[in-house]
């Protein structure tokens, strides 16, 4: 088992990180006056290579803990691997989950299929309308840290926050499309995260299936939190300095990741005084406005780590936070607001889109969506169909303003 782990493990290492951390060798070693050249590797990354790698672990691991057999036909194995839906940026999938579906005898099934191409209709929205249009705006002031200020700023990271929301969780609904078309299923990777009312729980609805994969292979075996109290924080904050490793070989994902890890450990510690407050002074935590508070609160802190994983750098990251405390109403009125890369038409078209992407999860948090939509009758079913395909056709493909870009999560 280590030895197979181990293998994964080096190339990925020597595919993604490698430059990383010799150049972190060579600028310790040049402290102490060691000036040494080491070959930099510099290939082509394979498509897929951290989720695939992750999978890969997985399946080795649950053979030797006995939850599931190896798989004697390579075949299989290797379209588990390499199952194209959800190759490029996942949801992760499971062994267990996955190589009985390929045993199955898989026949024309129209409610899978209009399942399906709804969540294809769905993910295409956030990636086209919405997520490439905020683009826009997010990579123009991210471009340049030093010439925007307050409101510009705050406004990029809040729409950077939506931006990753709409991208990745719109790959992820078409990767389950795609696969409910052929008749497979994939985990889900998205609840409605952002209207989590702590950093917990914001992990328990987004990128589902990272988090119990890191739950599952490295936070119970380093102890989860059946240790000490220490032991326990240790353990939150090694899988989250992982976390942000595992998304970047750069210094600003590993603040990513130790701010969540952060943000987690201080919930735990403060969570104490915060019940004896409510007790205290008698707070009704049912109100819709204590719930509200703690969603925004949520909100503020997970966008404020998003700076770091959005910055091409670290230094980048701290001009950008330095110059968010700046006090400047004025842009609201100059127009200044819309040369950011957005005109003010696709400004307002982004502004819909967001609160159409946050009513969708708030109605989808409350009910199964999808269930209540199909029960409508066939009228109101296909002209929302034919509205919704003009829609990502005029608002997502022509026009000035149209910025087709990669999935993010495709650089991971």
């Amino acid at each position: 088992m280590i030895i197979s782990i181990l293998c994964n493990i080096a190339i990925l290492f020597v595919f993604k990180y490698y430059n990383f951390f010799t150049t972190i060798i060579i600028r310790i070693l040049s402290i102490f006056h060691f000036n040494i050249h080491i070959q930099s590797f510099n290939h082509t990354l394979p498509i897929g290579i951290s989720f695939y790698t992750f999978e890969a672990i997985a399946y080795i691991i649950d053979i030797y803990r006995g939850d599931i057999k190896a798989e004697k036909n390579l075949g299989k194995f290797a379209t588990f691997i390499a199952f194209f839906p959800q190759l490029l940026a996942g949801p992760i999938e499971r062994a267990k989950h996955m190589l009985c579906q390929f045993d199955e005898k898989h026949s024309f099934e129209y409610e899978k299929i209009k399942r399906g191409l709804l969540l294809i209709l769905w993910g295409l929205f956030q990636k086209l309308v919405v997520a490439d249009r905020l683009s826009k705006l997010v990579d123009t002031v991210f471009a340049a840290p030093n010439s925007y200020k307050g409101f510009e700023v705050i406004i990029a990271s809040i729409f950077f926050t939506f931006q990753i929301y709409c991208d990745f969780s719109g790959y992820s609904d078409m990767a389950i499309g795609v696969a409910g078309v052929l008749g497979f299923e994939l985990s889900r990777n998205f609840r409605q995260p952002y209207f989590s009312k702590s950093i917990k729980e914001f992990w328990r609805r987004w990128h589902i299936t990272l988090c119990s994969w890191f739950k599952d292979y490295l936070y119970i075996p380093l102890g989860g939190n059946r240790c000490s109290t220490i032991k326990n924080y240790r353990n939150i904050m090694i899988v989250f300095i992982v976390s942000g490793l595992w998304h970047g070989s750069a210094l600003n994902f590993i603040v990513w990741g130790t701010l969540h890890g952060i943000y987690q450990v201080i919930e735990k510690v403060l969570a104490p005084l915060k019940n004896r407050l409510i007790e205290r002074f008698r707070i009704k935590t049912e109100t819709f406005g204590y719930k509200l508070m703690q969603v925004l609160i949520t909100f503020a802190l997970v966008d404020f780590a998003w700076i770091f994983f959005k910055a091409d750098s670290f230094k980048n990251a701290m001009r950008f936070i330095r110059n968010m405390f700046y006090f400047n109403p004025g842009v609201f009125m100059n127009g200044a607001i819309f040369k950011l890369g957005l005109s003010y038409k696709d400004f307002y078209v982004a502004v819909v889109g967001i609160f159409v992407i946050l009513i969708g999860n708030l109605l989808q948090r409350k009910d199964d969506l999808y269930e209540k939509f199909l029960n409508k009758n066939m009228m109101f079913r296909w002209s929302t169909y034919l509205i919704a395909v003009m829609v990502i056709i005029i608002f997502g493909v022509y026009g000035p303003e149209y910025n087709p870009s990669q999935f993010i999560y495709f650089h991971f």
